[in-house]
């Protein structure tokens, strides 16, 4: 099975932590050259001195809040101006979560909000890089989204509603990128040992005048595998779905939950 990425170009959101910084290494460590984007340069510098460099890779960094459009659309431009000969070209959409809370809770801003930083961010992003993979006819486009597409998660209105608008647009643009060599797919990651998982758990536990402790097994117990996921297995997810062996996948979207989702 060939999951060789050397020679290609990975731009990787998010990538300061969390899964996102879990891709980033994975990807890398399969011969890709990553851009890693996120705010904290500092963060950002130290993840891409983690990154395994061997004979014609090259990795950099760019800092971005992908709640500012305007400096977005900037980052796109860089990157699209780039006149590095890639033999194909991997983007990896990720952005943190919106807060938590029941959706009667939310404001409007709460939704634009997220709308931006979400699937905006995404799409322009998108549209920078598109023509240079047209241009090899190699591409492959990978959101990092949540399995509320597949069934809403309780207590978080905002972000079951961005996800799902994540996932309509990713399956429209599968279909109109398909022709060109390119792929557009969504991993849906299930409870998963991140800062934003440990986050949740502390909110749920302030709420319902509980323990984190308490909080965690409940979760644990929806879970057949009867653990919380590493990083690394949802970036293994990733950077399969970026290799020439999933050619021919397009326009799905991937759980990596230990089982959790009641059906498919």
């Amino acid at each position: 099975m060939n999951v060789s990425l050397s020679g290609t170009r990975a731009i990787v959101c998010g990538s300061s932590q969390g899964i996102g910084k879990a891709a980033a290494i994975e990807l890398a460590t399969l011969g890709a050259s990553v851009v890693l984007l996120a705010r904290d340069a500092a963060k950002l510098a130290s993840v891409q001195r983690e990154l395994s460099t061997s004979a014609g890779q090259h990795h950099s960094h760019i800092a971005v809040d992908f709640s500012d459009l305007a400096a977005v659309e900037r980052t796109a431009r860089q990157l699209a101006s780039d006149t590095t000969k890639h033999t194909g070209h991997i983007l990896v959409n990720n952005a943190g979560g919106p807060p938590g809370g029941p959706i009667l809770a939310a404001t409007t801003a709460d939704f634009e909000s997220a709308f931006r930083s979400h699937v905006l961010a995404s799409h322009i992003l998108t549209q920078a890089l598109v023509p240079a993979m047209k241009a090899v006819k190699h591409g492959r486009i990978i959101n990092v989204i949540s399995t509320s597409v597949k069934a809403p998660i309780a207590g978080l209105g905002v972000s079951n509603t961005i996800r799902g608008a994540m996932a309509s647009w990713a399956k429209t643009m599968a279909n109109e990128l398909g022709p060109f060599g390119i792929t557009v797919n969504n991993v849906l990651p299930g409870f998963t040992k991140t800062d934003r998982l440990s986050s949740l758990v502390k909110t749920k536990a302030a709420k319902a005048a509980t323990s984190e402790d308490a909080i965690a097994a409940e979760m644990l117990a929806t879970i057949p595998a009867g653990r919380f996921a590493e990083p690394e297995e949802t970036a293994a997810a990733i950077a399969f779905l970026a290799s020439p062996a999933a050619a021919y996948i397009s326009g799905t979207n991937l759980p990596v939950d230990g089982g959790r989702l009641p059906v498919l």
